[in-house]
């Protein structure tokens, strides 16, 4: 049994995050890092984390899916709500950029480098690492992040261009492996061509995977993460573990 870190879970959206960790514990994950996305999810991920002690660790964030219907002062308000309480948490995120149509239609560009900005600022005051979404915006993410002057950031499920990858793993930054490993060309594409010591292990729960059957995922499934990772660098499961979680374990501080 392996030791694995989970990195990215949305544990306020599983109908019974008790019995997903419980399950998680069970294949040997020692860590989830559990991600917020707005003020009420940040809120209900903090009390998920105090309740499961030093198991699971909270990262409070503010989505640019989450953006639509929040003007000027909502965002100040869920950034109030971070700075306040980020002592608790292990890193700013989920946060970033979404140019899928759908989104942009309704939160212009401009709009969610604005608020990327902003959470980057309170990242870097009180020295927590990020945890960036760049869904069809992988250069302009990679571009505000490195403008901000943070250190420690990990690209979550990185499915974009190949310069923009090598500019994440040149700027010292990480990338995390999801079940889509199994199967997205993309995703697998980005993930063979990490170094080890830059690839996170993560399950971005309860999203749906599958292509031929679809299941909802649990933070057990970073099993399925570890496995597709295995097979597409060449090398043994017990070295992706070994590497994977100790820089979890760094990025997230918690060693």
């Amino acid at each position: 049994m392996y030791q694995l870190i989970d990195t990215h879970a949305h544990l306020d959206e599983l109908q019974d995050p008790c019995s997903a960790i419980e399950k998680a514990r069970a294949i040997g994950v020692t860590a989830i890092v559990a991600v917020g996305s707005s003020c009420q999810s940040n809120a209900e991920t903090l009390k998920i984390a105090h309740r499961h002690g030093s198991f699971v660790h909270a990262a409070l964030g503010l989505h640019p899916c989450e953006l639509a219907d929040m003007g000027p002062p909502g965002v100040e308000e869920a950034l109030r709500f971070i700075e306040n309480n980020i002592a608790g948490a292990v890193a700013v995120g989920e946060i970033g950029l979404d140019y899928h149509k759908r989104v942009v239609s309704v939160t212009g560009r401009d709009w969610q480098k604005e608020v990327l900005q902003r959470c980057l600022e309170v990242a870097v005051k009180n020295d927590k690492p990020a945890i960036i979404h760049s869904r069809y915006a992988w250069k302009d993410a990679l571009q505000v992040v490195q403008g901000s002057g943070i250190k420690k950031v990990v690209f979550h499920w990185f499915t974009g261009f190949s310069s923009v990858l090598r500019g994440i793993i040149d700027a010292g930054y990480f990338v995390s492996a999801t079940p889509a490993a199994e199967y997205h060309e993309e995703h697998r594409r980005a993930v063979k061509a990490a170094p080890l010591k830059r690839i996170l292990l993560e399950t971005d729960s309860p999203v749906a995977y599958g292509r031929e059957e679809r299941y909802e995922s649990q933070p057990a499934d970073v099993l399925r993460s570890l496995k597709a990772v295995a097979e597409l660098k060449g090398v043994d499961e017990d070295t992706v573990a070994e590497y994977t979680t100790r820089n979890a374990l760094s990025l997230f501080s918690l060693l």
